[in-house]
């Protein structure tokens, strides 16, 4: 009686499924960054708007942190597709530091806050220095 492998069955629908869900990873990304370029395309535009109409510097300041967001997140998904499917840690970090920022610049009232989200932003920039090491780079 012949022995039946269903190794070989397991790792061509292991195979199979995976290439399934980088599609469909694939496909969302593309869509997340049609739907990101129109909201980069959109605050500039209010940005302009900002400028024209002299607004508040704050408000000015605040778009301009919200459109490097977008930026941010569309370079990140940029360099999904060009690291091979591979989200590169650093921008994640950049993210979020640009995040901080912003929340700093729209919230700043209460002084502990915004003692906690500048020390936050010095762990992201720590971080980001361990992750441009060549020890970690390496490796």
């Amino acid at each position: 009686m012949p022995k039946i492998n269903f190794e070989g069955q397991h790792s061509h629908f292991g195979k199979l499924v995976s290439e399934g869900f980088q599609w469909l990873l694939n496909i969302s990304l593309l869509a997340a960054g049609l739907i990101l370029s129109y909201a980069l395309f959109s605050e500039a535009y209010s940005l302009i708007d900002l400028l024209l109409h002299h607004s508040e510097k704050f408000q000015v300041v605040e778009k301009i942190v919200i459109f490097f967001l977008y930026f941010e997140f569309l370079a990140l998904i940029v360099q999904y597709f060009k690291y091979n499917y591979h989200f590169p840690l650093r921008y994640f970090l950049y993210i979020g530091i640009t995040a901080m920022v912003r929340l700093i610049i729209v919230d700043h009232s209460n002084a502990m806050h915004t003692l906690l989200f500048a020390l936050a932003i010095l762990v992201m920039v720590i971080a980001l220095y361990f992750v441009h090491s060549d020890r970690l780079r390496k490796s």
